[in-house]
């Protein structure tokens, strides 16, 4: 992880991470949750009868979204979760890719009005994830402010496996911190620029399914957290600092979604 600058995004690089979303049990209480944590501001949009896409924006930019879950993903019992998506050039030929090499279709691309199209497909160890081809609706218009989306990782039981799923897919690189595998953090990279990695699978709780884990960007790590948890949230692991990168802590927001805060060290 690297400190960001602020910058505007009018096309995200192919391959990059350029939209989050989450998808909340309870939308009222999510909006409330976030705007106080992150100071974003809100945007409703219409999407059909009494149901709307709340866009999350700073500085007049969109950054996030968050939306009520379906009654049936919540008869389903899927948890709240923040879904990454990944910029492409056709969602339709990543989808047809993504099946060539083992990948499952969520959900089959089709198109969200005039914004894009996207696709959600699972990779090979089980971790969900979608893809955007934008129209109208490129994706996040900000980037290295605090609130923005700044890294994923991705939690698998099987990092080799998934890490070759997404290199084939995505061209992105895998750049190994160590040799040893009780401690090789995975790191990804897209067109030279470092995006997420892949932790060691010996870290992760096995009871966890494989997921992608979504990071925003904070100026502090510790206040941020605190209020978190004044807002209601819980930490699934404490703030913490990764030496010479910076600060970092795990939390799920009131209704349960799991998301990271990051805080840049100087020389991070």
């Amino acid at each position: 992880m690297t400190e960001a600058r602020m910058s505007e995004v009018k096309n995200p690089a192919l391959g990059s991470f350029c939209w989050v979303e989450l998808a909340t049990t309870d939308q009222a209480a999510a909006k409330k949750f976030y705007t106080q944590l992150f100071d974003w501001r809100i945007n409703d949009v219409p999407i059909g009868p009494d149901s709307y896409y709340t866009m999350l924006q700073i500085e007049g930019k969109d950054v996030a979204a968050l939306h009520q879950q379906s009654k049936e993903e919540q008869s389903q019992r899927v948890p709240p979760h923040w879904m990454t998506y990944v910029a492409v050039a056709s969602a339709d030929e990543s989808v047809s890719k993504a099946s060539s090499l083992g990948g499952k279709v969520i959900l089959a691309a089709f198109d969200v009005f005039d914004a894009g199209r996207m696709a959600v497909l699972q990779d090979p160890t089980g971790a969900i994830f979608s893809v955007w081809q934008g129209g109208k609706h490129k994706g996040t218009g900000i980037s290295g402010a605090a609130g923005t989306l700044c890294w994923a990782d991705l939690s698998t039981p099987d990092p080799q496996r998934a890490g070759q799923f997404y290199s084939d897919l995505f061209g992105w690189k895998m750049m190994k911190e160590d040799e040893d595998p009780s401690h090789n953090y995975i790191h990804i990279v897209n067109l030279e620029e470092f995006i997420g990695g892949i932790p060691p699978a010996a870290h992760l709780n096995p009871n966890t399914p494989p997921h992608w884990l979504a990071y925003f960007a904070v100026t502090d790590c510790d206040a941020t957290a605190a209020k978190a948890k004044e807002l209601g949230a819980t930490f699934h692991l404490a703030p913490m600092t990764m030496e010479n990168v910076g600060r970092m802590a795990v939390l799920a927001d009131p209704q349960g979604a799991g998301f990271a805060i990051f805080q840049a060290s100087p020389r991070g």
